[in-house]
């Protein structure tokens, strides 16, 4: 499988839609023409810094009639009010294509009534995959944790119980991103739901390896407003993005200190009371660790607690660094620069758009069904900023691609655009490799006009 040209027929329907737009740009002459008239005169010059970090305004762009077809279609596919509107259910299957080859009592008399009360139940009437998944979460993960500490332990069952939590965290992470960025899931309209809507995280998130509330200090509070800045604890700047030894030390930080560092980080910024939460919820997870290993016994606490925690501290570090790795050396303080936007599969099918990263960084409170008509919709100004849009590829495999050094693999993965278009593979390699250099601190005070 060639990533320059191979098209994976499991991509969503906006994915598969933005890169054959995408592609067709990259073969006409006028497209690095086009976005270079667009550099030059649609920069927002009111945007922080360079005009580009954490800008979330100015997204309306004059576009072509086939570019305008396709977010009004796209656009359509995401509103209740349009007769195209279509509901996400499942992660693995659109809606459209499975409703042709289940059975049609199955269809009317099961999967519609569903839908029909799930729409009820989210908070965006997109989302009744978010149901669908809590549901699976509460019927095999809560009963098979249950029954490894109260029932009868066996070897298998805990490693398979781990395997399990393993496929799901990814989903579920992103899942919780939705939750920590949009203040819940579920409507506000029922109290019942209010209630689940509050409570499940407690349950599941130390189940899939996460702390109790470290996800939204971190991430919301902390990450998205520093930026992948020189404050950024997770920052990759200081770092030599294509070193394993970096990398290790990258993520050693992160897995010893991260529970002392992030309150440090809120006092140093005078957020006392944050700082106190953060602490508390890391520790106090760590003691609820504790004492199930104590009471309820080593081997279930390690298959349904400890391991879960282990990984997946590697492999949010793992997927900060592939989204961070690759930061402009002009002008890394740029959110079209400083991270990456990825058209596959595993990103955006299974973990909600998550491969738009850039998008999100643009406006952190953008639904995640939202990001392929935004990204479309400012297409030509990514173009000119000379932000990176990556295909066949997921950030595991660009942070190991980058570690190995395979800038030729990365370069065939590159989806080109304005100035981009016209470089050669060996160029392309060569600019990636640029962006993946360590920045002294001469250059971050300067350039970050500290």
């Amino acid at each position: 499988m060639d990533p320059a040209t191979f098209i994976d027929p499991n991509l969503t329907v906006p994915d598969r839609l933005v890169l054959e737009h995408l592609l067709k740009e990259a073969e006409s002459p006028a497209a690095a023409a086009a976005a270079a008239a667009t550099a030059a005169g649609k920069k927002n010059p009111n945007a922080n810094g360079n005009g580009t970090h954490g800008a979330t305004g100015h997204e309306e762009e004059d576009v072509d009639p086939a570019t305008q077809k396709t977010i009004t279609h796209l656009s359509a596919l995401n509103s209740p009010a349009s007769s195209a509107f279509t509901p996400t259910v499942f992660v693995t299957w659109d809606l459209p294509q499975l409703t042709t080859q289940l059975p049609t009592m199955f269809v009317s008399c099961i999967l519609q009534p569903y839908i029909r009360a799930a729409r009820s139940v989210v908070r965006v009437e997109t989302d009744v995959v978010m149901l669908t998944h809590l549901l699976l979460y509460f019927s095999t993960s809560i009963p098979s944790a249950l029954y490894l500490f109260f029932g009868t332990f066996h070897w298998w069952h805990g490693l398979l119980h781990w395997l399990m939590q393993s496929y799901y965290v990814g989903t579920y992470t992103l899942m919780m991103h939705q939750h920590i960025h949009m203040g819940g899931i579920l409507t506000r309209a029922h109290p019942f739901a209010v209630i689940v809507d509050a409570v499940f995280p407690y349950i599941l998130d130390p189940l899939m390896g996460h702390t109790w509330n470290s996800y939204f200090y971190h991430h919301v509070k902390h990450h998205h407003v520093e930026g992948n800045g020189p404050r950024d604890l997770s920052s990759t700047l200081r770092y030599q993005r294509d070193s394993p030894r970096d990398f290790a030390c990258y993520v050693a930080r992160f897995y010893f200190l991260v529970w002392v560092e992030l309150p440090a980080y809120f006092l140093r910024r005078g957020q006392v009371l944050t700082a106190a939460k953060a602490g508390l919820w890391e520790v106090g997870t760590y003691a609820m660790i504790a004492a199930a290993w104590t009471w309820g016994g080593w081997r279930p606490t390690l298959c349904v607690l400890l391991l879960p925690l282990l990984q997946l501290r590697v492999g949010l570090m793992v997927g900060n660094w592939g989204q961070h790795a690759l930061v402009d050396e002009v002008d890394p303080d740029s959110d079209f620069r400083s991270s990456i936007t990825l058209i596959d599969v595993a990103s955006n099918r299974f973990c909600y758009n998550d491969g738009y990263h850039t998008s999100h960084h643009l406006n952190p409170r953008r639904h995640w069904r939202d990001h392929p008509v935004a990204f479309l919709r400012q297409h030509r100004r990514y173009a000119a900023e000379q932000a990176l849009v990556f295909r066949n590829i997921d950030y595991i495999m660009i942070t190991i691609r980058l570690l190995r050094k395979d800038y030729l693999h990365l370069a065939k993965c590159l989806v080109p655009m304005g100035e981009q278009i016209g470089m050669t593979l060996e160029e392309k390699a060569e600019m990636l490799r640029r962006k993946t250099r360590r920045f002294s601190e001469e250059e971050i005070a300067r350039k970050f006009k500290l």
